[in-house]
């Protein structure tokens, strides 16, 4: 699962993205509004934890701004404006959730699964995401189909479950390159097209009928796709 965190304070937000790594979250930070607004605005994150009151731009105009864009990633408020006017502003707004400073790491944790699991769309159990005949578990990195199970890197994994998030949907380049490699990498755009090859040839081994579909000039679309009767053979190009 990766997370934005835009906080301000350096020494929190250092702490935060220590603490969330350690749990096993893939974390992006920044410092103010402008950042939080051009990351939070790429659609790839599972959630948003946003400081208030932002340099450069409030996290409450962020969280506007996102909202008319139809991002509807699910968005914390943290801050340590606690009044109970701040937080019906800040829920009326389009935030999720509000996390009034300080706090218990334990309760933000608590809260990013509350709304994580509020706005899963798919089937997921309580570690694995299914579309049509696949199943993907995380944290056993497993892959299955019909024809069995297949163990995925890291990346092939990140590239997986950005597809499973938005199947039939093409997905830019540019956005699949920040969610599995992250904004400050300097990823070559050719490890794109080898990664997908290697997750084509890992829905094949299952025996998946999903196939990652060329959409030339923009990205890439999951998409499921039966076989013209009478033929077996299957294109994953």
């Amino acid at each position: 699962m990766r997370i934005l965190l835009a906080e301000d304070d350096k020494d929190l937000n250092k702490a935060l993205t220590w603490q969330l790594t350690g749990q096993g979250y893939s974390v992006d930070s920044c410092y103010d509004g402008d950042e939080a607004l051009y990351y939070g605005a790429q659609n790839i994150y599972d959630v948003i934890l946003l400081d208030r009151m932002l340099p450069c731009q409030a996290g409450t105009e962020v969280l506007t701004v996102l909202r008319r864009q139809s991002v509807h990633t699910p968005v914390i408020l943290i801050t340590a404006l606690g009044t109970l006017e701040d937080k019906i502003e800040g829920l009326d707004l389009g935030a999720d959730d509000y996390l009034v400073k300080p706090f218990e790491f334990e309760e933000l944790l608590a809260r990013i699964r509350c709304v994580t699991r509020r706005a899963t769309v798919l089937n997921v159990q309580p570690d694995a995401l299914s579309y049509h005949d696949v199943t993907w578990a995380g944290h056993e990195m497993c892959l299955t189909g019909p024809a069995g199970t297949s163990t995925l890197s890291r990346r092939e994994a990140s590239l997986l479950e950005s597809f499973l998030h938005m199947p039939e949907k093409t997905i830019a380049r540019e956005t699949l390159l920040l969610k599995v490699w992250g904004p400050d990498s300097d990823v070559e755009d050719g490890n794109l097209d080898n990664y997908i090859y290697f997750l084509r040839r890992r829905l094949k081994a299952v025996g998946s009928l999903l196939q990652i579909k060329t959409v030339r000039g923009v990205g890439y679309r999951l998409a499921y796709i039966l076989p013209p009767p009478g033929k077996n053979k299957r294109s994953f190009l």
